[in-house]
C-alpha cells in the first residue's frame, strides 16, 4: 500500500445517541466488558452522517476511521435514526457496516421501517441498568468478536 492510501483505522463502534445518560450507561457497560476502547460518540443524525459522508473537515473520516458497528438511536434531533440507517445502507461505501437499532420505541411501524431499511438487529432499551449493560455488552461481543464481516 503506497504512502497516499493509508492503511484504516478502525473505530469498534460509533454510537449515534443523543441522551447524555444512555451515552453514559452504554459506554460502562462496554467498559465492563472491555470493549469501550474505541468508541465515538455522534450526538444526532448530522453529525453521524457527516462522519461518513461529509464534506466538510471531519478529523476521523480524514484518517479513514470506518466503524466496525453502529449502535443506532431512532429519536435523534436534526435528522432522525431511520433517515440515518436509510442514508447508510443505500450508499455502497457504507452498506456493509452493521447497524444495531438500540432505541426505546417498541412501535411496531418502527421495527418493521429499521429491518425493511436494512437494520441487522433491533433492540428495544431496557429501563433497569444491568438489562441495559447486559443487552449493549452482548451487542458488542457478538459484533466486534463473533460477526465475520466481508472484507
Amino acid at each position: 500500500m503506497n504512502a497516499s492510501h493509508p492503511v484504516p483505522h478502525e473505530v469498534e463502534i460509533l454510537l449515534v445517541e443523543d441522551n447524555p445518560s444512555d451515552v453514559e450507561l452504554t459506554l460502562r457497560a462496554l467498559k465492563a466488558r472491555n470493549l469501550a476502547n474505541q468508541v465515538f460518540v455522534a450526538r444526532d443524525g448530522v453529525e453521524a452522517l457527516d462522519l461518513f459522508f461529509g464534506d466538510g473537515h471531519h478529523p476521523l473520516r480524514e484518517i479513514g476511521v470506518v466503524p466496525r458497528v453502529v449502535l443506532l438511536d431512532l429519536k435523534l434531533p436534526k435528522i432522525d435514526g431511520l433517515e440515518v440507517l436509510s442514508r447508510l445502507k443505500k450508499d455502497e461505501r457504507t452498506k456493509n457496516i452493521p447497524v444495531v437499532v438500540l432505541t426505546s420505541s417498541r412501535e411496531e411501524p418502527d421495527i418493521a421501517r429499521a429491518y425493511h431499511l436494512g437494520a441487522n438487529s433491533y433492540i428495544v432499551k431496557p429501563v433497569d441498568f444491568e438489562a441495559f449493560a447486559r443487552a449493549v455488552s452482548e451487542v458488542g461481543l457478538y459484533w466486534l468478536l463473533l460477526n465475520e464481516p466481508p472484507q
